[in-house]
């Protein structure tokens, strides 16, 4: 198996985790918080997929698929340009309203596609390249796609565990 198979089948996995996550929620449950502090399941998903498209596009040199297919207005949200939630306090997190699920996993999917689309066209030496030198290391592409997939595994499980959390009351 190639590096950029072993990635694609990674990226599978937390596309399939996040449809478990969402699947048939109500935009309640989507927003509702275990704790005033805690994060939303909706607010969860939104930001892995954000971060994921942010650091993708960054790393093709292409357009964001949030903003190449209008993806703040169509999820109703009104935030800063750019915005990810990196950063996010509880009531910046709190304000992430997400009302439609489907929306929300049609956006994840797309980037899911974009990020396939991109995992095609590269090739074992490519996951060498230095893609970010304000880090010490270097940031290399290959270490990028890894970082992003840590990241959206790690907010998908939080994910997970609220929803168990919601079907236990």
């Amino acid at each position: 198996m190639k590096a950029t198979e072993v990635l694609a089948d990674a990226y599978g996995r937390v596309r399939e985790a996040v449809h478990e996550a969402v699947g048939g929620l109500t935009a309640e449950e989507l927003g509702a918080r275990v704790d005033p502090a805690a994060n939303s399941i909706g607010w969860l998903v939104w930001h892995l997929t954000r971060i994921q498209d942010d650091h993708v596009a960054d790393a093709a040199g292409w357009e964001q698929v949030w903003d190449a297919q209008g993806w703040m207005e169509r999820l109703g949200l009104s935030l800063p340009a750019g915005a990810t939630g990196y950063g996010h306090n509880a009531t910046q997190a709190g304000a992430v309203r997400i009302e439609a699920g489907e929306l929300l996993l049609e956006y994840h999917d797309a980037v899911y596609e974009r990020t396939l689309h991109f995992l095609r066209g590269l090739s074992a030496a490519d996951l060498d390249r230095v893609i970010d030198t304000r880090w010490d290391p270097p940031v290399t592409l290959g270490v990028r796609l890894i970082s992003v997939i840590s990241d959206d595994l790690q907010h998908v499980g939080q994910a997970a565990y609220v929803r168990g959390l919601l079907e236990r009351r």
